[in-house]
């Protein structure tokens, strides 16, 4: 009875250690489940993150060689330097200021993406419209060009048949005019001095001056009146007194003039170099500088000057 009794503790204790046991034992083994379904779950995470991150880096890259190809075709279409030359330069500086956005963005959402991408979109759309509409234009001033030929070519056969009265009027009003004025040229003005032989020496000393040759010449002029021209020569000292003749003469309309000499000119249309002399007549000529103005009467037509030592 007694050893009965013991067996069936026994069992009793044996079956509730049993029972810890296996609790224990499903308590370690979930844990440790858990912690590794954990740990599988914060790899995937970290390996998707990367995924993402590389995946942006590679649109971001992709938009930025995208731009950098559009940025090459606006310069290339602005090398046709057409009236919308102003507007793909402005539309370029756009894609500028959208790379920079771009290379400044850091880990973009998919919503600013595809922003950009609709950006690049629209202008990729806006210089195709500008590209077509630059060959409209140079197709169109081709054929301008051409009609433009056209009308010239009428108009001189046109202008070349037409000898009415006005015509031959403006012809003759332009030749007047032309003739009225010759292209005087060329001045120069050396001092000179005068040995006894009569040879002529140019010197720049004032106390070895007695001479001062001042000249110019006129150019070639087939409508121009031919005949004999007079010139006047005016020539000032540092206080500005007229030397030589010091006359004055009277053009009319109150135009007057002050001159030192006289030149003059048999003109025949052609080339001719004209000079005169300014003596000292007893003046003797002082250190400093000498401006000399050559007129067609009251029309100053140029000037020179020359300084003695």
């Amino acid at each position: 009875m007694g050893k009965h009794y013991t067996n069936l503790w026994v069992k009793a204790l044996f079956a509730v250690v049993l029972v810890f046991g296996l609790g224990a034992a499903f308590y370690i083994f979930g844990n440790e489940t858990k912690t590794i379904v954990g740990e599988s779950t914060i790899a995937t995470n970290k390996k998707d993150d990367i995924g993402v991150l590389n995946k942006t880096s590679l649109v971001q890259k992709n938009l930025l060689d995208s731009l950098e190809t559009l940025k090459l075709a606006y310069d290339v279409a602005m090398l046709e330097k057409t009236a919308l030359s102003q507007e793909l330069e402005f539309e370029k500086k756009n894609v500028e200021n959208l790379m920079e956005i771009i290379r400044a963005s850091r880990n973009p959402s998919l919503p600013q993406i595809q922003i950009y991408r609709k950006q690049l979109s629209d202008l990729k759309i806006s210089l195709a419209s500008k590209i077509a509409e630059i060959k409209n234009l140079k197709s169109e001033n081709k054929s301008l060009l051409s009609e433009i030929e056209n009308q010239n070519e009428v108009m001189y056969r046109q202008k070349i048949k037409n000898d009415t009265l006005t015509s031959h009027q403006k012809k003759l009003e332009s030749t007047l005019k032309s003739a009225s004025k010759l292209d005087l040229n060329n001045f120069k003005v050396v001092a000179l001095r005068e040995k006894k032989s009569g040879e002529e020496l140019e010197t720049d000393k004032a106390k070895t001056t007695n001479i001062l040759k001042a000249s110019f010449s006129i150019s070639a002029n087939s409508v121009a009146k031919t005949g004999k021209r007079v010139f006047y020569v005016q020539v000032l000292d540092q206080k500005n007194n007229v030397l030589g003749e010091d006359k004055l003469i009277e053009f009319g309309n109150n135009k007057a003039l002050v001159y030192s000499f006289i030149v003059s000119v048999d003109f025949q249309g052609k080339p001719v170099n004209v000079y005169g002399v300014l003596s000292s007549y007893g003046y003797e000529f002082q250190k400093g500088t000498y401006f000399v103005n050559f007129f067609d009467k009251q029309e100053m037509l140029g000037s020179t000057s020359i300084t003695l030592k």
